[in-house]
């Protein structure tokens, strides 16, 4: 088709657009590999299958929270993969005369219709994405506006163009049409043109279409439109640990104490900044960003972006002295401070982006390396350190909310089959003492064998970590898991998710880091079996082992903890529990994996909520909307936060409990 004058300048052209993709794209790639090695290649087999359905049937985008964004998404994703398959054959063509890709066969056939299709599809998802951005102006788009028009005018341009070829080249061709519906209607409506002035458009046409797509493709590293590439590697390497996992630190082998500088993260943390699409979903479903708070976690990912693009060759050389901290002027207080860690962010993300580990990472540094951290919590520190509890009550009050119970301590009956973990707030918070004092009757019912620690007890440390004192955290963390291996502990039963979470995931990490464990701990450990109290109680009720009583009228609604359900996915046990009695079940409107916060989270239920709305106030909207007589939950800091929130409104006929209280008031003596 092409002269082989023109054979020779397409070529050069070709080169010249590969070089402008991939040199920036190397610049990237070479800014990840400065981060800190992690591993995530295990079981490569099974990730590359689970990356490729994920991204090839979209399940990445198609999600709940936003079904007909994801739809459009959609659209354009599969009308990408046509075009860039109909650029191919639209380069080989300029070497090749009349080539097609899939002949004229039946692919051929249908692989015409496809692009027209696609081609109609394309500018349907373009426009619902530029009506939400530019006309309804959402927050969740309200950045890089330029990037988003350059993209969505050059997904026009390289759409229209491709028609305006495609008609001229059936008309140039004819008998060609194969079942490109569109392309036959426009070339029917050029046909009375001359043959001359056909060919003429026909090769104006080729050039045009292919010049805007190889411009759009060079254009592409430096856009957003770079997460096809980026988001989709991102997907492959995911975290194989459980969301509510944080890395453990090597304390004793570190000269860095978290992330001060931007070559502090891993280099999965720096891919995820070019992984990002954008979209906001995280953003959205964020509590601290509902409540006019300052975190926005998109902005923590793009802000972080933009430094590492800023200075990139000090970061690439790994100059780090001449790095600037992140502290100053990437991020700020009041974001670092105000996330819960709840994991709405990372649970919607279409691409895996992992937003907790940074900012506790960052949390960590302020702590341990520059002592900057809200003034509250130094009580809350000093507390931990002297008592081992937040409130700095004494460790001889630990077991006082048992009495008038029978309840025996491991070391009186250190053959106990389950260690009840009775938690700091189970402890010594009046709400708290009766969630305990629930279960221990349940516990009784059931013909369960427990006993506590009482006063060897100590906290499990995971709101000292989430705050960013690890150094405190792995303190707590070795003496528990010194008494588990001193009573040969085999199963635990915790209330509070917090504490399920950290026994369930994190102390494993630790076996690897803490310098003084001994063989025999390490493995005393790896064989306990951590349960949450909502599975015990429907294991029990389930083995008939608790008798209820299932004519209760109560209208109930159940608030999801974030670290029970999705952190660690127990959200169908306590619905079962509450649909055993009988009662009106009435579900909030942000319930299971999509639960809002209640705002105790990542350690905040130690600091003081002076930014914006308060979360739990948020949450006890949804609440009184819902007309519910009880609030049930299953986490003492949810219970404390709700109680609050309704006190606050002034609502004090809608009651909250634990679901343990819920269980131990039906039961039948």
């Amino acid at each position: 088709m092409l002269t082989s004058t023109g054979k020779i300048i397409f070529a050069l052209i070709i080169l010249a657009t590969f070089l402008a993709f991939m040199i920036p794209v190397y610049y990237r790639i070479r800014i990840i590999r400065a981060g800190l090695p992690t591993k995530r290649f295990s079981q490569l087999g099974k990730r590359l299958w689970q990356a490729f359905t994920k991204i090839l049937f979209q399940r990445c985008t198609l999600k709940a929270e936003r079904v007909l964004a994801g739809l459009m998404h959609v659209f354009i994703f599969y009308g990408a993969l046509t075009f860039d398959t109909m650029t191919l054959n639209h380069t080989l063509e300029g070497f090749i005369p009349d080539f097609f890709l899939f002949g004229d066969g039946r692919i051929g056939l249908l692989f015409s219709f496809m692009v027209d299709v696609f081609a109609i599809l394309v500018i349907v998802g373009v426009l619902y994405f530029a009506f939400r951005r530019f006309i309804i102006r959402l927050k969740a788009y309200a950045t890089t506006w330029r990037d988003s028009a350059i993209i969505y005018i050059a997904l026009t341009l390289v759409t229209l163009s491709y028609l305006y070829f495609e008609a001229f080249a059936i008309a140039h061709h004819e008998g060609h049409e194969r079942w490109s519906f569109l392309g036959k209607q426009l070339a029917a409506s050029v046909s009375g043109m001359g043959h001359e002035a056909i060919a003429t458009h026909f090769m104006i046409a080729w050039w045009l279409h292919i010049l805007l797509v190889f411009a759009f493709v060079a254009y592409v590293p430096h856009s957003k439109y770079f997460h096809m590439f980026a988001g989709s590697f991102n997907v492959l390497v995911n975290r194989d640990t459980p969301m509510g996992e944080l890395p453990a630190m090597d304390i004793e082998n570190s000269e860095v104490f978290g992330i001060e500088k931007s070559l502090d993260f891993s280099w999965k943390d720096l891919l995820d900044t070019f992984a990002c699409m954008e979209c906001g979903r995280c953003q959205d479903a964020c509590p601290a960003f509902a409540s006019d708070k300052p975190l926005s976690p998109k902005m923590i990912i793009l802000n972080l972006k933009q430094h590492l693009l800023n200075s990139g060759q000090k970061h690439i050389a790994k100059q780090r002295d001449d790095l600037s901290p992140l502290m100053e002027g990437v991020f700020s207080e009041d974001e670092i401070w105000t996330c819960t860690t709840c994991g709405a962010c990372m649970h919607v993300c279409p691409v895996e982006i992992e937003h907790i580990p940074k900012i506790v990472g960052i949390r960590q540094s302020q702590v341990l390396m520059e002592s900057k951290f809200p003034g509250e919590l130094n009580n809350f520190f000093r507390n931990m350190e002297t008592n081992s509890n937040p409130w700095g009550i004494g460790f001889s009050d630990r077991s006082a909310w048992t009495d008038g119970l029978e309840v025996k301590l491991l070391s009186e009956h250190p053959d106990a089959e389950y260690l009840f973990w009775v938690g700091c707030a189970g402890s010594f918070d009046e709400e708290g003492k009766k969630i305990s004092r629930a279960l221990v009757t349940i516990l009784h019912k059931a013909g369960v064998d427990f006993a506590i620690l009482g006063t060897e007890e100590k906290c499990c440390g995971d709101s000292a970590r989430r705050l960013g004192n690890e150094y405190l955290y792995q303190i707590q963390a070795a003496e528990n898991l010194e008494l588990f291996a001193k009573y040969q502990v085999k199963k635990i039963i915790a209330i509070c998710p917090h504490g399920f979470n950290t026994f369930s995931h994190e102390y494993r990490g630790l076996l690897k880091v803490l310098p003084d464990l001994s063989p025999e701990t390490t493995r005393a450990f790896e064989q306990i079996e951590v349960v949450h109290h909502t599975q015990l109680i429907f294991q029990l009720i389930q083995a008939g082992r608790l008798p209820l009583n299932a004519t209760q009228a109560l209208r109930m609604t159940y608030h999801d903890p974030c670290y029970l359900g999705r952190h660690n996915g127990i959200i169908s046990e306590p619905r079962e529990i509450l649909a055993k009695l009988k009662g009106q079940f009435i579900e909030l409107p942000n319930h299971k994996q999509h639960s809002f916060c209640c705002g105790a989270g990542g350690g905040l239920m130690w600091t003081e909520e002076s930014l914006g709305k308060r979360i739990n106030h948020m949450r006890t909207d949804e609440v009184i909307t819902s007309q519910a007589e009880t609030a049930v939950t299953s986490c003492p800091f949810c219970l404390t936060m709700l109680q609050d929130g309704l006190k606050d409104k002034e609502k004090p006929d809608i009651k909250v409990k634990d679901i343990a209280q819920i269980v131990a008031e039906a039961l039948i003596d």
